[in-house]
């Protein structure tokens, strides 16, 4: 395990307007992450690949799943190499399986003793010119992909969560989802089912904690669109207005365990200026 981690990296949360749009941008690198054990559900996509980078390098032991095994070994090897002495694993898991699911959170907390943190970044995105010409075959699609595995995740995690005494599950949302355009109604409508589940386990977190307040917390960090280095290059003359790069939101994420659980429970925290 790397112990020379970097503990001078401030926290910032601003404050936007005069409608206090909230962003986080910053999180302190060593602390609450040291020797935590982090599950990430959608390990392999260019976010997933920046969040195991991220939380290796503030000393989590991280356990990345993916469904397409190639892309999860090539993420987790980046990330080992990285930060030489991590410790990063990869599972190939189905988490449209709840048994399956279910025994990977299992099987983790077995092997590591603890699980203090589910971070799912299972995406997908499907839309249409305008709202007549919607596809009902994309609901489908995006009912697996975002609201499904969000299911299954936070059912399988929930109680080993509450266990470690600092857990975390955080969901990566859009800011469409509180203003959705025609084009995009499945999308837009699978990512608000997405937070409301996620607020309905952060109340669960909230009343099992009972008058010492929650041991556990559900946030969701939200943005406009994600960006990495391979689409600026693919596009070299795009603005990407709004968007937030893969390693700011991974800065994010990590920063979540920065704060009392009670502070970010049940809470939108917004990257990109609230619509």
């Amino acid at each position: 395990m790397r112990t020379d981690r970097n503990d001078n990296r401030p926290q910032a949360v601003q404050e936007q307007d005069e409608e206090a749009t909230e962003m986080v941008t910053s999180t302190g690198g060593q602390g609450p992450l040291e020797g935590a054990v982090i599950a990430v559900a959608g390990a392999a996509g260019p976010a997933g690949r920046a969040a195991l980078l991220r939380l290796a390098e503030a000393g989590a032991v991280v356990v990345g799943s993916d469904s397409n095994p190639e892309r999860l070994a090539e993420a987790v090897d980046a990330a080992r190499y990285a930060h030489g002495g991590a410790t990063v694993i990869g599972e190939t898991v189905d988490l449209l399986d709840l048994d399956q699911t279910r025994e990977w959170a299992a099987r983790t907390e077995k092997e590591f003793g603890r699980i203090d943190g589910l971070v799912h970044l299972v995406g997908g995105w499907r839309g249409s010119p305008t709202f007549a010409e919607t596809d009902l075959a994309d609901w489908d699609t995006l009912h697996k992909l975002l609201i499904r595995t969000v299911q299954h995740t936070s059912l399988a995690f929930q109680d080993p969560l509450e266990r470690s005494g600092n857990g975390r599950f955080v969901l990566i949302s859009a800011a469409g989802a509180s203003k959705p355009t025609g084009g995009n109604a499945a999308y837009a409508a699978s990512k608000a089912a997405a937070e409301a589940w996620t607020l309905a386990l952060a109340d669960g977190f909230r009343k099992s904690g009972g008058e010492q307040g929650p041991r556990a917390a559900a946030a969701i960090l939200i943005v406009k669109a994600l960006v990495n280095d391979q689409m600026r290059a693919e596009r070299p003359n795009a603005k990407f207005a709004g968007f937030t790069d893969v390693t700011e939101l991974a800065e994010a994420i990590a920063g979540v365990w920065s704060r009392p659980a009670q502070e970010v429970n049940g809470q939108r925290l917004w990257l990109t200026p609230k619509p």
